[in-house]
């Protein structure tokens, strides 16, 4: 996978191609000062609302909690204030009105996918922008796009292009998790489809497995193939109730998209092309292979995550050396 193929698949490149096949979105540009805040870990105050948002610690040093303590040299009143970008919040209130009033945020590549448990009710629907923001300075995933979106290039190399960071507004749709699917496509051919949420059992997938493959194929073949700028890509899918299929996003194909059911060997060795005329089509077959959700990580400290692996003997050391005392 080479940055040119990062680059085309940003959301601004693929979308006016395959607007008439997509959700509704809009694509605002985002200012240097609001990347920058949302890199800024020292920032607690999450802005972007239509209002002044502020908190106020008054230091009392005749408390008998804290008189003890010194916060600070003066005993004066400080008063920590989120940063404003009014502008920028106009702009997105009035594409958030323009989409129904609810809608799904990404920024180039990624959606807070891994941050919607910080969210009400676990959802990344957002009604303002400090729904934006809360999500955004809570997911890898954006900070990742942000910070390093060719770090598994091969090309190093090279310099890295330009990017223009956009924040994309997605009309908010009700999508069943079950009706997902990640299409590879390798040399303008379908090749694989995985089932996007494969934690999970959907029974209709085993029962309308024939015509789920063919609805995606149909699509691909008509509004899809030879229409892209790159010849190797993956496109996530969603087949409604109807049996209509909708184009969700586009990604490079490469490690840095998620394989799901497949590994990428399979998906660059050719294997999967030689064993079948078709694509390859795999879904979870039962509730026995359900498993949990490799979102769910990103709820604890990345140590945890380690330790309990295994992944990283010193820290393992480390707590073993520790003694109650």
């Amino acid at each position: 996978m080479k940055k040119e193929q990062v680059v085309n698949c940003q959301f601004s490149v693929w979308y006016p191609i395959f607007k008439k096949h997509t959700i509704k979105s809009l694509i605002l540009p985002l200012p240097q000062n609001v990347i920058d805040y949302l890199l800024d870990d020292g920032t607690l105050v999450v802005s972007g609302s239509d209002h002044n948002t502020q908190q106020t610690h008054t230091n009392n040093s005749n408390s008998d909690a804290e008189e003890d303590v010194q916060w600070s040299d003066d005993e004066t009143t400080t008063t920590v204030t989120a940063p404003e970008f009014p502008e920028f919040t106009s702009k997105v209130l009035e594409a958030i009105n323009a989409l129904g009033g609810r809608v799904f945020p990404k920024l180039n590549w990624s959606a807070p996918r891994d941050a919607n448990w910080i969210a009400l009710n676990s959802s990344l629907q957002c009604h303002s922008l400090s729904d934006i923001f809360l999500l955004f300075k809570s997911s890898d995933f954006i900070t990742h796009d942000l910070t390093q979106p060719f770090l598994v290039c091969s090309d190093q190399d090279s310099p890295d292009p330009v990017i223009n960071y956009e924040l994309v507004l997605r009309k908010w749709s009700e999508l069943i998790p079950g009706g997902e699917f990640r299409c590879f496509v390798k040399e303008n051919k379908l090749i694989a489809i995985s089932q996007r949420d494969y934690t999970q059992y959907y029974q209709h997938i085993l029962k309308q497995e024939e015509q789920i493959c063919q609805a995606i194929q149909g699509f691909f073949s008509q509004h899809i193939q030879y229409n892209f700028l790159d010849e190797d890509f993956v496109l996530d899918v969603y087949r409604d109730s109807q049996g209509r299929v909708w184009l969700i996003d586009l990604n490079p194909f490469g490690e840095v998209t998620d394989s799901l059911l497949f590994s990428w060997e399979e998906l660059t060795s050719g294997e999967i092309t030689q064993q079948q005329e078709g694509p390859a089509f795999r879904y979870t077959t039962s509730e026995v292979t359900v498993q949990p959700s490799p979102c769910l990580s990103y709820r604890i400290p990345r140590d945890f995550v380690d330790l309990s692996a295994g992944e990283d003997a010193y820290k393992l050391i480390d707590f073993l050396k520790l003694s109650p005392k």
